[in-house]
């Protein structure tokens, strides 16, 4: 099982397409709060169609929980457009954690110093670019993972 983390959404559609993210793939959806929508909000219930109940989706109250309760040794790859590692270059492995920042301003210090983030990686980008969308980024992200692990059922 992958783990894909949100810290901090602020938009419901870009929540409610990776709710239909995992539900097609080998994933979880974490969300740490504060998210800036409710569950039920009617663009995040558009965005993810009929695939709420078929979706692993768990919120938590901060980082430290949402962490804490994968268990020691947990890979947590960083996703920021300040790292200097392509996504690419990460052997991906089962349980890994995939975590991304708000669409506003990405990940804090805070938790990209966090000692439990394994690595700091980075989608390339033409230059003069300043990020892409945060759902388009998770998608990226799991297939390459899932890619990598023969895209079998974990």
């Amino acid at each position: 099982m992958l783990r894909v983390v949100f810290h901090q959404p602020e938009i419901p559609p870009n929540t409610g397409n990776a709710i239909r993210l995992v539900a097609c793939t080998p994933a979880e959806l974490h969300l740490i709060e504060p998210l800036g929508f409710s569950l039920e909000d009617k663009q995040l219930r558009r965005a993810g169609l009929d695939y709420h109940d078929l979706a692993d989706v768990h919120v938590h109250p901060d980082l430290d929980r949402c962490l804490g309760g994968f268990g020691a040794g947990t890979r947590v790859f960083a996703f920021t457009r300040h790292a200097n590692t392509p996504y690419t270059a990460i052997d991906y492995r089962d349980g890994d954690v995939l975590l991304f920042g708000r669409e506003a301003d990405g990940l804090p210090e805070s938790v990209l110093a966090d000692p439990r983030v394994t690595e700091q990686v980075t989608f390339p980008m033409l230059p003069g670019r300043r990020s892409l969308n945060l759902s388009n980024c998770a998608a990226i992200a799991v297939y390459e993972a899932w890619r990598q692990l023969g895209f079998v059922p974990l």
